[in-house]
């Protein structure tokens, strides 16, 4: 083995988009613009929630631990991916490598248990109404809560330690917008071949088990919607959690598409505009879809309004 080969290397070259300097300016004033409105829309929710007595239901309450996910994720990823696009190109520490890679899977993660949550309490409120209020009580929504957090954090750092134990010994280019775990296991010089089967079990408890969740909710909440003998109780049924079902919709179909569907034929600037789908605009639809189908949301924001004007 060549000597620059069994070199250990400390630092990587995260390569983000290699095109022209108009593009990359373009692309860095477009996607900074994207960064404060999700970090506006987002902050506006939890402050919301957190203000207004009217939304001080499970329900509100689980949109702003997805809100407070959403920030997460996406200021793990952006502030870094912005100087990367201004220098065409940005090195990172393997400690910071890892650092982003841990918060974003865990920040992720735990958007999936978070979900799976949302799902069941919106099983609860239409297939249990008049148990709902002794069920999804302020305590019990507290524990699932602080469970969803402790389960994602948690359950990602296995792999996340087996990830930081790797050799990397070149080469140190990562051709990706930032620190995901595919890019990174394919600069590994060690066998990941554990990893991969490691990554694949953790998908059981963060993906399969959550999915099963919503599925099942919604199965339930369907058959019991359809029992319903007038329409106009049906849409009002169902307009309960038609915006949660489209924010699980595009959750998941951005992450199959980057992780789940086969890369075979798919370019390596198809993976990263999939991966911009995937960490930048779900961040910033999930409060937009919450707002704009949300009368609640909509009152407290003329009251707030109102509270800061006067």
């Amino acid at each position: 083995m060549q000597k620059d080969n069994l070199t250990e290397v400390s630092e990587f070259l995260v390569l983000g988009f290699q095109t022209s300097k108009n593009i990359r300016f373009s692309l860095f004033c477009f996607l900074l613009v994207i960064y404060c409105g999700t970090i506006c829309g987002n902050l506006l929710i939890i402050t919301l929630v957190s203000t207004s007595k009217n939304l001080h239901t499970p329900m509100y309450f689980f949109i702003s631990q997805l809100s407070i996910s959403d920030i997460l994720i996406i200021t793990d990823i952006v502030p870094k991916m912005l100087k990367i696009l201004l220098n065409n190109g940005g090195a990172m520490s393997l400690i910071s490598c890892i650092t982003q890679l841990y918060l974003f899977c865990a920040s992720e993660a735990s958007e999936c248990f978070l979900l799976a949550v949302m799902s069941y309490d919106r099983y609860v409120a239409i297939c249990n109404p008049l148990r709902y209020s002794s069920i999804m009580t302020s305590g019990h929504c507290m524990v699932l809560s602080i469970l969803c957090w402790l389960l994602g954090f948690s359950i990602v750092l296995i792999y996340i330690i087996k990830t930081a134990k790797l050799n990397f010994c070149g080469p140190n280019i990562i051709d990706h917008l930032f620190c995901d775990i595919i890019p990174l296991l394919e600069v590994s010089c060690s066998d990941t071949f554990t990893i991969h089967i490691v990554i694949y079990i953790m998908g059981i408890p963060i993906v399969i088990i959550p999915t099963t969740i919503i599925v099942l909710s919604y199965t339930y909440i369907v058959l019991t919607i359809l029992r319903i003998s007038s329409n106009t109780g049906r849409q009002k049924a169902f307009s309960t959690c038609s915006s949660h079902l489209i924010v699980v919709s595009i959750f998941y179909w951005t992450m199959f598409g980057v992780y789940i569907v086969p890369t075979k034929g798919r370019t390596l600037t198809m993976s990263k505009i999939l991966s911009l789908l995937y960490t930048v605009f779900t961040p910033l639809v999930n409060p937009i879809i919450y707002s704009l189908r949300n009368k609640d949301i909509w009152e407290a924001i003329q009251k707030y309004h109102k509270r800061v004007i006067w």
